[in-house]
């Protein structure tokens, strides 16, 4: 009897894991994505460009090849990509320049996977 309620002990506290675990994967891959409106503007590292969106945070874009924004320098844009994790070698390199661009403003990475313009100028 006692080998019984072992396996049923188990049983239960597995089943709980899996079930708590299910909804926070969804979410973990629902809050990857991310879609953010603001001001393109040329980044200070060679090759690098960023955006200060609407709630005032500074994003730091990463494109592919198949996403250009040299062409939207200077406008309104929405971006749509996911959270890029950055190594942190690949951190401290642009550390510096981040610092130059955020002028207090909190920071987050983005990997762009589309850009759609909204207007031809950035209200300021």
């Amino acid at each position: 009897m006692t080998r019984k309620l072992a396996w049923l002990a188990l049983f239960v506290s597995l089943s709980s894991v899996l079930l708590y675990g299910a909804p926070q994967m969804a979410d973990e891959k629902a809050s990857a994505t991310q879609t953010v409106t603001g001001c393109l503007q040329k980044g200070a590292e060679p090759g690098g460009f960023f955006l200060i969106s609407t709630d005032n945070k500074h994003w730091e874009l990463y494109t592919s090849p198949e996403v250009s924004l040299a062409d939207h320098v200077g406008h309104t844009i929405t971006v749509t990509g996911t959270v890029a994790h950055r190594s942190k070698a690949q951190e401290e390199k642009s550390q510096p320049y981040e610092q130059k661009e955020m002028g207090g403003r909190q920071h987050g990475d983005l990997q762009v996977s589309s850009v759609k313009m909204v207007s031809a100028t950035c209200s300021k």
